[in-house]
């Protein structure tokens, strides 16, 4: 009887733990709308603006602006991630601490969110998802919203004891194709072909072309495009398996997060995000740039 019972107590033990470690990349507004009022669950407002955030944002939601995630490379001014003792602070000074789930939301299409989804992870944040359709699905649906303010007493974060390698460097750019690595260039299409006469623009050597806005169903509230759909773009880019190595890149990092996020969305665990981007690429790789519609 007490082997039964002491079998029972494991069991319950080892299905609560698995679910409090299997935080979905994405979640719907209903699965939000239901936790308004859980203490654990911390929503992070990263709409396009402040004003927007003042107008009207979920019950409950901090604001954190976008640019809070970006300083300035002081020897060459290239557009650098926040440091990680940085963001750990600026976590506890929203409030965060390491145990709760954070739920993300821009009215971007996840433009915003995306970025600080890639942060997260990268200091291996046990549980973050990201409203799926954000703000603007919220408001369509006739959801509340509020405009007062709303701010967590200051705490510690925590320590971080696990991360994900979620950055690609230059270096790791340099040595994709030799690693069959995936690149995908999140830009718009007049930067990756860039001007062919002028010897100006252009993307990394093999880089396939998916702007990161072509993941995004619009019409639908800026909702992710439907599983089937992201996954058959990706196969014709040549990263139609999930195992498959894959790194995403833009100008700064913040449109490719996007796409980071978009992956991981689908199941890739080998995606990274080239966070310097362009802005270093093409700085010191210059030359090596190629101008067309050809990878």
């Amino acid at each position: 009887m007490k082997t039964v019972r002491l079998f029972a107590v494991c069991m319950l033990l080892f299905t609560g733990f698995g679910a409090a470690q299997a935080a979905p990349v994405f979640v719907d507004t209903d699965w939000v709308a239901k936790r308004l009022d859980d203490v654990n669950v911390v929503l992070i407002d990263m709409s396009s603006d402040e004003t927007q955030y003042q107008r009207f944002h979920l019950p409950g939601a901090t604001y954190l602006p976008n640019y809070y995630l970006m300083r300035q490379r002081k020897k060459d001014k290239v557009a650098v991630r926040l440091p990680r003792d940085e963001l750990l602070y600026t976590l506890g000074q929203m409030g965060v601490m390491r145990h709760q789930h954070i739920v993300l939301y821009d009215d971007m299409g996840g433009l915003n969110a995306g970025r600080m989804f890639f942060e997260l992870e990268s200091i291996g944040h046990p549980n973050v998802s990201v409203m799926d359709g954000g703000l603007v699905k919220w408001i369509l649906e006739g959801r509340k919203v509020v405009n007062k303010t709303y701010q967590r007493p200051p705490t510690r974060y925590g320590d971080v004891d696990k991360a994900r390698t979620v950055e690609a460097t230059m270096q790791d750019v340099d040595a994709a194709q030799k690693n069959k690595t995936v690149i995908i260039d999140a830009r718009s299409q007049e930067e990756y072909t860039g001007d062919p006469k002028k010897r100006e623009g252009g993307h990394v050597p093999g880089a396939k072309w998916w702007e990161w806005s072509d993941s995004v169903a619009m019409e639908k509230g800026f909702v992710r495009k439907d599983d089937a759909v992201l996954q058959q773009k990706l196969a014709s880019l040549g990263a139609g398996d999930k195992k498959q190595p894959v790194i995403v890149y833009c100008h700064t990092g913040h449109r490719a997060a996007q796409t980071y996020l978009t992956l991981r969305g689908l199941g890739y665990e080998n995606v990274r995000l080239y966070a310097n981007s362009m802005g270093e690429y093409g700085l010191y790789r210059k030359s090596a740039l190629v101008r067309g519609s050809k990878p």
